[in-house]
């Protein structure tokens, strides 16, 4: 959609001289400008382990995105991480690469993060430096944007947000339940000319304490699709827990 920025703020400006040339005149209000949509933008959270005592498990998620890329194309990646939590509440999750589906080899490993709730000691593993940056949090670590319904972002220029009760359905044994999160964008506002409905899908674990899938959809950017695709609900490798050998620690937690 072409940026029609330089002709507002050219009428920006006319309307600046206009007042100084005419002080005694009341100034006329600027039409309000929608922004220029910004075009294909996608941020995936993954799973979110809540650091919580009595419920270790381990699981795989599994990360499926559609963009629709601005040429009219689809671009599809997935991903996996691998994700536990022990008996004490101490997590462990992981960021890894988004690859073509086919690819038989595992995504690259980006980063791993430890958090202990009983120290509130949070560890950043960075596989390729070999460093564990270590701080203690003053509070546990909260859920990322659009992890959970409570975190679910509202679109520049959203309305009519609508919450609505999906029930419940048994996925791996576990009984999940749904929450849909709907919020309509103008068709003035969208950047497309059409009005816009985006909609997040959110089923949650009792047992387990996490959201096990997470589905998002917007007609401009495309979607994505989070879920476990299996979980273990044993006490996990107690080595996930762990900083590796060969790792160099770093102290981030600021002095007092």
């Amino acid at each position: 959609m072409p940026s029609s920025q330089p002709s507002f703020r050219l009428a920006f400006l006319c309307l600046i001289l206009a007042s100084a040339a005419h002080a005694q005149q009341p100034a006329a209000q600027p039409t309000p400008h929608p922004p220029d949509y910004p075009g294909v933008r996608v941020f995936i959270p993954g799973v979110f382990v809540t650091p919580v005592p009595g419920a270790p498990f381990s699981g795989t998620v599994e990360i499926l995105s559609r963009q629709f890329m601005p040429d009219g194309s689809t671009l599809t990646r997935r991903t996996i991480n691998h994700i536990a939590r022990n008996s004490a509440g101490v997590i462990h999750n992981e960021r890894r690469r988004l690859q073509v589906p086919n690819s038989e080899d595992e995504p690259t490993l980006v980063s791993e993060h430890i958090f202990d709730p009983t120290t509130r000691l949070s560890t950043f593993l960075n596989p390729e430096t070999r460093i564990a940056r270590q701080m203690m949090l003053p509070k546990p670590p909260e859920a990322p944007e659009n992890s959970t319904p409570e975190t679910a972002l509202a679109p520049e220029n959203a309305k009519n947000l609508q919450t609505r009760d999906l029930g419940t359905q048994t996925v791996a044994g576990l009984i999940l339940k749904g929450t849909r999160k709907q919020r309509t964008v103008p068709a003035d506002r969208s950047g497309t000319g059409e009005e816009v409905t985006i909609t997040d899908d959110y089923w949650y674990s009792e047992d387990l304490k996490i959201y096990l899938v997470l589905k998002h959809n917007d007609p401009r950017t495309g979607e994505q699709i989070v879920g476990i695709v299996n979980s273990e609900r044993k006490e996990p490798d107690p080595k996930l827990f762990q900083i590796p050998v060969g790792y160099k620690v770093a102290d981030e937690t600021p002095v007092k």
